[in-house]
C-alpha cells in the first residue's frame, strides 16, 4: 500500500503518528502545508512541516502540539532584554532546525530538498514534501486589514473577526518535485483532521494539486477536524464560517467535495449521515478524538479496514 497524506499540523502529526505504527513508515508520504511558515528573527520557520517531522522522529512535545519536547527558551527570553518581539514562542533546540533551513536555503537548496534533509537526518522514514517549493502564504482579512496566519492565530490569537482569506503567491507556484507523483501513484490519498482553510486550503491552492486529486486512481478519505459543530482544537470554526461553510462535518465534506470519496466523522455527529449521502460522499463513522496515542492507532487502523 502506498498511502499520500495532506497534512497540516497538530491534528495530522497525531494522526500520522498513529498511522506509521500501523504500517511501515516507508509506505507513507506527507504533502505538508506552507501557508503557515513565517520570518521569525530572519529564520524561515515552517511550524506544520517541523510539527509532524518532531512527531514522526518522537522528539514532539505533545502537552504543547508543537515544538521539542524538554526544550528551553533562554534564547527567547534573551531576545526579550533586547526588546525584540517574542509572540512567537521558538525553544533553543527548535532554534537549530530553523538555522538549518534558513542556511541551507540561502545557498540555495530547495524547501523540499532541506525538509527531506531534515527528515533523515531526524530519522523518519515517511517521504515529507512541502506542497510547493514557491511561498504561499496564507493571509487573514480583519477589520484592522491584513495579517499573517502567525500573526492572527498566534500573536491576535485567533481573536479578531475574519472577513476573508486567501493565498498569497498560489497563482505563481508550482507543485514541488514529487508532489504530483505521490498523488497519482498512491494506492489511497488520505487527508489527515486539519483546519481545511488554513492547513489544507493552501496545499489545495497551488495549481495542478486539484486536478491530480480529481484524476486519482486511490480513494480519496479525509477525516473531519470538527466534531458537532466546533472544531477539536484552533480557529478552524471562525475561518469555515469566514468562507460560507457550515462548522460542521458537511462543511468540512462541502469543501473537499469536487474529489473527496469518503468522509470519516465522529460517533457524535451520525445525525449528519444523510446530509453527507446527499453530497454523494460516503460517510463512516469512528471515533475521531485522538486523545492518547492508542486512539490515534485505532483511528489508524480504522481508516486502513475502509481502504482494504
Amino acid at each position: 500500500m502506498r498511502v499520500t497524506a495532506l497534512a497540516g499540523g497538530t491534528g495530522a502529526a497525531k494522526f500520522l503518528r498513529g498511522l506509521t505504527a500501523v504500517i511501515a513508515p516507508e509506505q507513507v508520504t506527507v504533502i505538508g502545508n506552507t501557508g503557515d511558515d513565517a520570518l521569525i528573527w530572519g529564520l524561515h520557520v515552517s511550524p506544520d512541516l517541523d510539527t509532524v517531522i518532531y512527531a514522526l522522529a518522537g522528539l514532539l512535545d505533545e502537552s504543547k502540539g508543537w515544538g521539542i519536547r524538554g526544550d528551553s527558551f533562554r534564547c527567547l527570553a534573551a531576545m526579550a532584554t533586547l526588546g525584540r518581539e517574542t509572540w512567537f514562542n521558538l525553544g533553543d533546540r527548535d532554534l537549530a532546525t530553523h538555522l538549518f533551513r534558513t542556511e541551507r536555503l540561502r545557498t540555495g537548496e530547495s524547501l523540499s530538498q532541506v525538509t527531506d534533509a531534515l527528515r533523515r537526518t531526524l530519522g523518519v522514514g515517511s517521504r515529507i514534501l512541502p506542497a510547493s517549493d514557491a511561498p504561499v502564504s496564507t493571509r487573514i482579512l480583519t477589520p484592522e486589514g491584513w495579517l499573517g496566519f502567525q500573526e492572527f492565530f498566534v500573536r491576535e490569537k485567533a481573536r479578531p473577526e475574519v472577513l476573508d482569506v486567501a493565498y498569497a503567491g498560489a497563482d505563481l507556484a508550482h507543485p514541488a518535485p514529487g508532489v504530483l507523483e505521490a498523488i497519482e501513484m498512491a494506492t489511497a490519498i488520505l487527508v489527515c483532521p486539519s483546519n481545511p482553510i488554513t492547513s489544507i486550503g493552501p496545499i489545495l491552492a497551488v495549481p495542478g494539486i486539484v486536478d491530480a486529486l480529481g484524476a486519482a486512481r486511490g480513494e480519496i478519505l479525509a477525516i473531519s477536524p470538527i466534531v458537532g459543530d466546533a472544531p477539536v482544537s484552533g480557529p478552524a470554526g471562525k475561518l469555515m464560517a469566514a468562507r460560507g461553510l457550515s462548522v460542521s462535518a458537511t462543511g468540512v465534506a462541502r469543501f473537499y467535495r469536487p474529489w473527496l470519496d469518503t468522509l470519516v466523522l465522529d460517533r457524535r455527529d451520525e445525525a449528519l449521515l444523510s446530509s453527507l449521502q446527499e453530497l454523494g460522499v460516503t460517510p463512516v463513522l469512528a471515533d475521531t478524538l485522538m486523545t492518547d496515542r492508542e486512539k490515534a492507532e485505532a483511528l489508524a487502523r480504522r481508516v486502513l479496514e475502509l481502504l482494504t
